[in-house]
């Protein structure tokens, strides 16, 4: 049997053939394989210079300065180091922070962990579409907030957040905000020249990178934001990140964030075309219903609910597509979705629902295969359902 159509690019997304040449060139004794703190010999040098061009790279794709990039281990550890790098150094009174219900577990795991720390922590509601309306978030500051952390695009739902908005409201309040731009970067134009945004987190492997690395855009210019380390040791990324750096996976990451400058505007035209399609399919099914804002939302994802049917029940039943029920970091728990639940799903609709997510590498036949093998098993499923 052929490998199934790969449908699931929001947990990751294959490494670029480009990209992947890249991170060979740094692994071997005839490439730049060297510790890019070890600048007393060639090798050493040809490393730091491939993860400064990186980092120019990464910059360039947000229109910020390469002295503001941090590399870190991924979205996750850049998450932490800007919650707990911020609220570390916010003594009394500033120790309130705002997020919502919605963010995905690398953000509410670390407020959770915070609250332990003494820290007051604001969970705002989304609207039923996801949306998280910037009035909510002006109504839930407090003299003593210090930050606020808002995903930029949802990974489960494809939501897109007002940023802009939200930072305007920040940025008049005094308080900081962090933005996890792990799922829209190199997919949506992000220009940090413009937008009040103070930190931000970014992930390679959901933009056709390596797994393993990611990084932390801390604002410098024209205000300098302070975090505390997480890590401690060889004084790397100006002391803000210890760890001797993978120049492969860095040197990687930087190709990655260059080819989606290039063509992001192209790439997510063709995407949308693709999901629209899709949706526009399986919406004759009837029964189906969209998790999201139906305009609000980014080109590559799509979360739907079968009516009568559970999402385990059609994933077994279309072995020709590999798809999920959510997000790929909390779906091994078999727990109903903490993003549907927090946008008001009943039960029923929170077990039906699918996420289809389509990447660079979708083609026009594998939405073909898709829509064929979904259309046959919902018809299949609800003849047999007692609940038709």
């Amino acid at each position: 049997m052929p490998e199934p159509v790969y449908l699931d690019y929001a947990a990751t997304t294959p490494v670029d053939p480009r990209v992947a040449a890249r991170l060979i060139q740094h692994l071997t004794l005839d490439g730049g394989f060297g510790n890019p703190s070890s600048t007393t010999h060639p090798y050493g040098r040809t490393a730091a210079q491939a993860v400064e061009m990186a980092r120019a790279q990464v910059a360039t794709l947000i229109q910020a300065d390469p002295r503001e990039i941090v590399w870190t281990s991924g979205a996750t550890e850049a998450n932490n180091l800007a919650l707990r790098g911020v609220m570390a150094l916010s003594r009394h009174p500033r120790r309130h922070l705002i997020t919502a219900k919605t963010e995905h577990k690398a953000v509410l795991d670390v407020c959770r962990a915070l609250e332990q720390d003494g820290c007051a922590i604001t969970y705002l509601d989304p609207e039923p579409d996801g949306w998280i309306a910037p009035e909510r978030l002006a109504a839930a500051l407090r003299p003593d907030t210090a930050l606020v952390s808002l995903m930029h695009v949802n990974n489960e739902t494809g939501v897109i957040q007002d940023i802009a908005a939200v930072g305007a409201i920040t940025r008049q309040h005094g308080a900081l905000l962090h933005v996890d731009a792990a799922q829209s970067v190199g997919k949506l134009p992000l220009n940090l020249q413009t937008l009040p945004v103070d930190l931000l987190s970014l992930s390679a492997h959901k933009l056709y990178g390596p797994k393993g690395v990611g990084a932390l855009y801390i604002r410098q210019f024209p205000v300098r934001v302070r975090v505390q380390p997480l890590l401690y040791g060889g004084g790397q990324e100006r002391g803000l990140r210890a760890g001797t750096l993978p120049t492969h996976q860095i040197a990687a990451t930087g190709e990655a964030f260059r080819i989606a400058g290039e063509d992001m505007v192209v790439e997510q035209a063709q995407i949308r075309k693709e999901r629209d399609r899709l949706w526009r399919a399986l919406l004759k099914l009837g029964g189906v219903t969209l998790n999201g804002h139906p305009e609000q939302n980014v080109a590559g994802i799509l979360n739907l609910s079968f009516a009568g049917i559970t999402a385990e029940a059609l994933l077994a039943a279309t072995p020709e597509i590999a798809v999920s029920t959510g997000s790929a970091c909390t779906s091994a728990g078999h727990e109903p979705s903490h993003v549907l639940r927090a946008m008001g799903c009943d039960a029923r609709r929170m077990r039906g629902a699918v996420r289809f997510s389509l990447g660079r590498f979708t083609t026009r036949e594998e939405i073909d295969v898709a829509i064929a093998a979904v259309s046959m098993a919902v018809q299949r499923l609800r003849a047999l359902s007692p609940f038709q």
